[in-house]
């Protein structure tokens, strides 16, 4: 059994690298069985089909940046530190990726937006968990007084979020990370601003 999971681990593992810079459509089976050194068998023994493989896959890469992150917040005493907490980890994230492509789930979202919906999906349901951590955050910090009673925490989550993925969007594109930099040096100001 163990080494049915590790096995499905492992495949995981490699596809992430195929799917963050290929894209989901352009990797093939056979890219991964040549990167695995599997066979197509083995390969759908523990996956359905490549659907599969790909929601599973996603999910995986962003557990992993979502655990990392968690660990991060979890550690900072207040509001204020802990959404400093993200945007540090974002500014790591330019010099350091955790995957090679740019973000998981941007690059999962852009290319599934109109060609695949159960990659959608995947993609929808963990964005909306992003969001809602950082809603949850904000409003936490309203019932400790780090946080006006009037902010709205929906709108800067989802400005937050959006601003984010395309600071990274536009550092991948432009091969220049000012443009990241510059998206974190505003929200920087904003969260300063919460009381």
């Amino acid at each position: 059994m163990r080494d049915a999971i590790k096995t499905k681990s492992s495949i995981i593992e490699a596809a992430s690298i195929l799917f963050n810079t290929k894209g989901y459509k352009a990797t093939s089976l056979s890219d991964i069985t040549k990167t695995t050194k599997l066979t197509k068998g083995a390969i759908y023994r523990h996956f359905q089909d490549k659907s599969e493989l790909e929601k599973e896959t996603l999910t995986y890469m962003c557990n992993t940046l979502r655990i990392d992150l968690r660990e991060r917040i979890k550690c900072q005493p207040d509001t204020q530190s802990k959404l400093h907490a993200v945007l540090v980890y974002f500014k790591e994230y330019s010099i350091h990726p955790p995957f090679v492509g740019g973000c998981p789930l941007m690059n999962a979202a852009i290319e599934s937006d109109d060609t695949d919906p159960k990659l959608k999906q995947v993609a929808k349901e963990i964005m909306l968990s992003l969001h809602q951590t950082i809603v949850a955050l904000l409003d936490n910090g309203k019932k400790h007084g780090d946080v006006r009673s009037s902010f709205d925490s929906n709108g800067f989550a989802s400005l937050m979020i959006g601003a984010l993925e395309g600071g990274v969007m536009m550092m991948k594109v432009s091969d220049d990370s000012k443009h990241l930099k510059s998206v974190i040096d505003y929200i920087e100001k904003e969260i300063n601003n919460l009381k």
